[in-house]
Formats: structure tokens, C-alpha cells, sequence
């Protein structure tokens, strides 16, 4: 089998009703936009992937004709090269780890070693909310199946945010799980607010464990890699980080430092399914969890769901759902059947090969940028 041609397309669906105003942005957003690599062979089978930035691929999409889409090692090395120069490339190791899975029949959770078929998901909302909204807005969430959700901390003063993880806590009491999110590790293009300093994050870690929070997600600047290990010495709640880290060795760093309690490298970010993989088994030797991020679109959210459920120590996935901004059909409109949770708050695994979704032409071609 050889790759006859990695083509790659962009769609954008724009926010009907409601602008998104995720914590990570400074400014809201109006549409949903993303890109979709295809890898076709000579085969017909046919790979597709996406999350991830992608940027001037086409230029190097030569690189790949004439290839075995199923020496995944050797594209790895590859792409690591053209990151280095042209952005995170990520979405073609999906799709060439898809086109592994088609043509061995099985889905990929199980191609990657099939610990499990499903996972818990937490509810992962992007937006700061006033208090008593963000309070019915998880109770709605537990209605509906969740059984965790993840909190964002945002305000210019960081202890703004404690009153709401408190009601939220008080709320649910302890049928849920809660997780935070500071989104401190690194910056959207143009935002110049300041950062967490270690002594923020040690005070709003310390805060936290009244409230049993499971995890605190990127507390500090993600190369703050001694400020990690200070923190984490500090606190009993687990810090979690890396979902935008570049390479393997930044994550070696985070272990040889002892930063991190929970490693998150998503696989359309950082290295591929590959590399997060790798990482998987670095923190389960070392006594460590592993649960990636997934906040970009279905297809980026199933690589990393099949990612988790292959390995022992994922003990969540992440579903990014903050309705009614962030849903799972505008989340994946791209798709034919949005991903959603079953009635115990799990994501099953489909049973098709490969990433087992389907892209939904006609509405693709309905928005797809030329």
C-alpha cells in the first residue's frame, strides 16, 4: 500500500445564536473553523484526521507520496521535522494511524492495545459564567449522564473564581468528581495578560483541597518547569499539564523535575498518537495518570479517546461540551454522528475500524472554505 496524496481542507460553520467566549481567547469567537487532512492510497483506503494547528502543509505533502502509509515511526520523524518549521502537522499521524486500522479491521483503541471500550468523560466547559448560572449549568450536566466536569479559572484576580468551585462543590455534594482548568500554560496569539506567579498558584492549589478538586490544570507557564515541582511539593492537589508540549523530551523534563501528577499531551498537538503514547507509558512507570486533552473538534477527540482507552492509566477522557455555545453537533458538524456520552457518563468506543467516524460530505461541502 502507498499514499497517492495528502490533501488537506478547511470548513468554517458560523455561530448561529450564540458567540463562544472560551477562557483561553481574548476575544470571542464567531465561527468554528478547522482543518481536515485526508491521506488517500492506492488501496482505497482512505485515512482522515484533524485538531491541531496546521499550518502551509501543502508544501510539504509531497513527502509522503509513494510512501507505506503504515511506517508511522518513519513519518513521525518526518513531521517532527516540519513542526520545527511550519507549525504542529499532528492531524496526518492520525490519519495514517486510521489507515492502520482500516486495513488491519480493527478499531484503533484495539491496533493500540484495547485496555478498555469505554471511558468516564468529564464535561469540560471553556467559558467563565457567573456563579449561580455555572451552578445550574453543572447540575444540568449531571442530569444528563456526567459524572465529572472541569471548571474554568480565569478572573484578573485568580480568587475571584474560588466562590464558584464552592457552590459548584456545595451543589453536587460529592456526586461528581471536579476538575479546574487555569489555562496559565501558555498563551493564545495576542493575549498579553499576566500569568499566574507560584505564589498564586500555591494560594489557589491550597484553596482547592476544600473542595477535593481531582485536579489543577496548567497552573503556571508550561516551561516553568522548577515552579511545577514547587508547587506540586506544596499542595496535596494534583497538578496536571502538557496538553500543548512540542516533543517527548519537554515531557521527560516534567518527570526527571516532578512537576506533574496527570500528563495531558494532546495527540494533535504534541507529536501525534505516537508520541502521547509514549508519554502514556513514561507516567504509568512512573506511578503517574495520563488523561489527554482533546479541545479541538470530533475527529481530534476520538484520536485521543482511543489514545486513552488503550492505556491502564487514563482514568478520564475530556469532552469539551459547554452548551448552549459548545454542543456536540457544532463541536462535530464535520461528522455524520456527533460523539456523545451513553447514560452512565461514559464514551463507548465505536466498534468500526480505524477512528470508526465517517465525515458527512454534504455538510462539509456546504462549509467548506475554498
Amino acid at each position: 500500500m502507498k499514499i497517492t496524496e495528502v490533501r488537506t481542507r478547511t470548513f468554517n460553520l458560523p455561530h448561529e445564536d450564540h458567540a463562544f467566549a472560551p477562557t483561553w481567547q481574548p476575544a470571542a469567537s464567531t465561527s468554528h473553523r478547522l482543518t481536515v487532512v485526508e491521506v488517500h492510497t492506492d488501496e482505497g483506503i482512505t485515512g482522515i484526521g484533524s485538531g491541531g494547528v496546521l499550518t502551509r502543509l501543502n508544501t510539504a505533502a509531497g513527502l509522503f507520496v509513494g510512501q507505506d502509509p503504515l511506517n508511522i515511526e518513519r513519518h513521525v520523524e518526518v513531521l517532527s521535522t516540519i513542526a520545527y518549521f511550519m507549525g504542529r502537522p499532528w492531524a496526518v499521524e492520525i490519519a495514517l494511524w486510521d489507515i492502520a486500522g482500516k486495513a488491519a479491521g480493527l478499531p484503533l483503541y484495539k491496533l493500540l492495545g484495547g485496555h478498555r471500550d469505554r471511558l468516564p468523560a468529564y464535561a469540560s466547559t471553556g467559558e467563565l459564567r457567573p456563579k449561580d448560572q455555572r451552578v445550574e449549568d453543572v447540575l444540568k450536566l449531571r442530569d444528563e449522564g456526567f459524572t465529572a466536569v472541569k471548571l474554568r479559572f480565569h478572573s484578573p484576580n485568580a480568587k475571584d473564581d474560588l466562590p464558584t468551585l464552592e457552590a459548584v462543590r456545595k451543589a453536587v455534594g460529592d456526586s461528581m468528581t471536579i476538575m479546574v482548568d487555569a489555562n496559565q500554560g501558555w498563551r493564545y496569539p495576542g493575549d498579553l495578560t499576566p500569568r499566574w506567579d507560584l505564589s498564586t498558584a500555591i494560594e489557589i492549589a491550597t484553596a482547592m483541597e476544600e473542595f477535593d478538586v481531582y485536579w489543577l490544570e496548567e497552573p503556571l507557564w508550561s516551561y516553568d518547569y522548577d515552579g511545577l515541582a514547587e508547587l506540586r511539593r506544596r499542595t496535596t492537589t494534583r497538578i496536571a499539564g502538557g496538553e500543548l508540549n512540542l516533543a517527548l523530551h519537554e515531557f521527560r523534563e516534567y518527570l526527571r523535575h516532578g512537576c506533574l501528577d496527570v500528563y495531558q499531551p494532546d495527540a494533535t498537538f504534541a507529536g501525534g498518537i505516537t508520541t502521547a503514547r509514549k508519554v502514556a507509558g513514561m507516567a504509568q512507570a512512573s506511578g503517574h495518570l495520563f488523561a489527554p486533552h482533546t479541545w479541538s473538534n470530533g475527529i481530534g477527540l476520538m484520536a485521543n479517546l482511543h489514545l486513552a482507552a488503550a492505556v491502564p492509566n487514563a482514568p478520564f477522557i475530556e469532552f469539551p461540551y459547554d452548551p448552549p455555545n459548545w454542543t456536540p453537533e457544532f463541536r462535530d458538524f464535520m461528522l455524520t454522528e456527533p460523539i456523545r456520552i451513553d447514560s452512565d457518563g461514559n464514551v463507548v468506543l465505536p466498534d468500526k475500524p480505524g477512528l470508526g467516524i465517517e465525515l458527512d460530505e454534504e455538510r462539509c461541502q456546504q462549509y467548506e472554505v475554498k
